[in-house]
């Protein structure tokens, strides 16, 4: 599951958790959300990264935000190993949406992706990365068995983690019932499924729903989804990686709705 850095605030009666992201793009993409509470820069960065650094350090100073200098091995314990661009930040936890927000506050017809226990932060910082670059309206996933959104996951996302609202649910099975009665069509993606992902109709509001590798979705899971669909293979290789399969089966829905216009 990774490393999880958080520390508990209490402001105005109301308390949050602060987590630790770090690299370029993450924690650029938290400053335009409002949500870094601290940053922390490489007191001697690499030549190409000083630019850019020097550009978030000016937004940070221009909304308030300390900024502090560390030496090499402070960013690295700081970043727990990971590539950070000479730059890691305290953000403030996203705030959490119902699954009734994510429908009705989509703009035009919903596209969301649902996650069955996906706990590799490296595949979640992917799909988030192409749920925003799709334009899709939002993730709903497991409280439980989830991968943290710092760290690993937030650099993969390249930032996309500020942008994509996202719906923590104590139960999978139960958030797709209550996506079908908001009318949203469930599609689960499973290798053994006999119709292909291009051959139903994603033009109509639309939950893609993806499970873990190897375990794939769970029963539950699996008997609540309207369709089963899957993606055929041509190679010697089963299948493909999860992040790879959100991606085929969130543009094929993009590519039919710009069709359908």
């Amino acid at each position: 599951m990774g490393f999880v850095s958080l520390r508990l605030f209490v402001m105005s009666r109301r308390s949050y958790l602060v987590m630790k992201i770090y690299g370029i793009n993450p924690v650029l993409e938290a400053l335009r959300t409002k949500r870094v509470t601290e940053l922390t820069v490489s007191a001697r960065a690499q030549a190409a990264d000083q630019h850019r650094l020097a550009a978030i350090v000016r937004l940070a100073e221009t909304h308030g935000i300390p900024v502090r200098c560390a030496n090499a091995d402070e960013l690295a314990r700081l970043a727990h190993g990971g590539v950070h661009q000479g730059v890691v930040a305290d953000v403030r936890d996203r705030p959490n949406v119902s699954v009734e927000d994510l429908v009705t506050g989509a703009s035009g017809t919903p596209l969301i992706v649902v996650l069955d226990q996906i706990e590799d932060p490296h595949n979640v910082g992917a799909i988030l990365r192409t749920v925003d670059a799709a334009g899709a309206h939002g993730v709903i996933r497991q409280s439980r068995h989830a991968a943290p959104l710092d760290g690993a996951a937030a650099k993969v996302s390249a930032g996309a983690v500020s942008h994509v609202a996202i719906a923590d649910v104590v139960n999978i099975a139960r958030a797709l019932e209550q996506l079908k009665a908001a009318g949203v069509w469930t599609v689960g993606l499973a290798a053994d499924a006999s119709t292909p992902y291009d051959q139903v109709d994603l033009t109509v509001p639309t939950a893609i729903v993806l499970g873990a590798e190897g375990t794939g979705l769970r029963r539950l899971v699996r008997e609540r989804c309207d369709r089963l669909v899957s993606i055929p293979m041509s190679g010697h290789v089963s299948s493909v990686n999860v992040s790879v399969a959100a991606g085929i089966a969130l543009f094929e829905a993009v590519r039919q709705r710009r069709v359908r216009k």
